[in-house]
């Protein structure tokens, strides 16, 4: 890439248990050997990455590399953003990942390792990927709206999602999600939901144990829900998994990983720019891992929009 004016790294410091905050200097040096000066900033409470984002961009930053997991990444994404405008289209995203579940990364072909993602964000080409827009109901009750990059899912990974926000403080991130997801899948009950897609907007109903709508392929830790999602075509691939009891769920984990997920009987696959989704019982939601509130919620697509580094050997990369 050319090389940018100003640099700064977003860092999350309670991101792989917290393991970056140790971690930082090494980290810090390392991204200076490639990039020169780069001005840290952490983030101290939730939503913190967002805001810290945009008053970057609004200061003349070009480069902003977000240090952490899918959350992070997620609240960096949003403060390059206002009123479904990009702030400023010369900056580029960077992502040094080090969270607990690592799924976006997974669909951009990043490396974990911290040596080989800081030679994509120094040597890497900007890719310009579709970003999603949500509206929801928030916890609290009210409409609430925000930007996502990866993947918004409801039902299971929704609960998931907010059991695992529930027990970070008793168990740590990892423990917390692995809990989480045994407790769901034990407990949880389908939910009767109703979506509207491009393709059916009167409405299709199903009786569900998880719907994702995919901009990226992997969500929960390296399920794959949605094996062809593609990061820039202007389409959201949608999984709708329907519930047929706790231990039929249970015996389809291997399948939910495997990337063959559209060969169980159980399962539809619809593809749609826009999105909504309604349902009488209570259905949470997660977006980008994170768990921020409930149906009903209405999706749409912002295509080819925000510029995110990713290797120039990469698949991903438009001859």
């Amino acid at each position: 890439m050319t090389k940018p004016r100003k640099v700064a790294a977003i860092v999350n410091p309670c991101a792989a248990g917290g393991e970056t905050t140790r971690r930082w200097p090494e980290l810090a040096n390392l991204l200076e050997r490639s990039l020169g000066p780069v001005t840290p900033r952490f983030t101290q409470s939730p939503g913190a990455g967002m805001t810290i984002a945009q008053e970057l961009l609004r200061s003349g930053y070009d480069l902003l590399v977000a240090v952490g997991g899918d959350g992070t990444i997620n609240e960096v994404a949003n403060g390059f953003f206002e009123d479904d405008r990009i702030i400023c289209p010369e900056a580029r995203l960077g992502i040094l990942p080090l969270g607990t579940g690592g799924d976006f990364r997974r669909t951009l072909g990043i490396p974990q390792k911290p040596v080989e993602a800081v030679k994509i964000i120094s040597e890497g080409v900007p890719l310009l990927i579709d970003v999603g827009k949500i509206t929801f109901q928030a916890n609290d009750g009210k409409p609430e709206s925000r930007y996502f990059v990866n993947m918004v899912s409801f039902g299971m990974g929704g609960h998931v999602a907010a059991r695992a926000k529930n027990s970070l403080r008793r168990f740590g991130g990892k423990t917390a999600f692995l809990w989480a997801t045994l407790v769901t899948f034990l407990s949880y009950r389908g939910r009767q939901v109703k979506l509207r897609v491009d393709a059916n907007p009167a409405g299709l109903s199903f009786l569900v144990a998880n719907v994702a709508v995919g901009n990226g392929q992997f969500h929960g830790g390296g399920m794959r829900p949605c094996p062809t999602a593609a990061l820039n075509d202007g389409l959201f691939d949608v999984t709708v998994v329907d519930y047929a009891g706790a231990a039929r769920l249970i015996r389809s984990m291997p399948v939910l990983y495997s990337g063959e997920i559209y060969r169980h009987p159980k399962v539809h696959h619809l593809r749609t720019s826009t999105l909504s989704a309604e349902s009488t019982d209570l259905t949470q939601i997660e977006v980008d891992g994170e768990a921020l509130g409930r149906l009903p919620l209405e999706v749409s697509i912002l295509p080819r929009l925000l510029p995110i580094l990713i290797s120039p050997s990469s698949p991903l990369v438009i001859p």
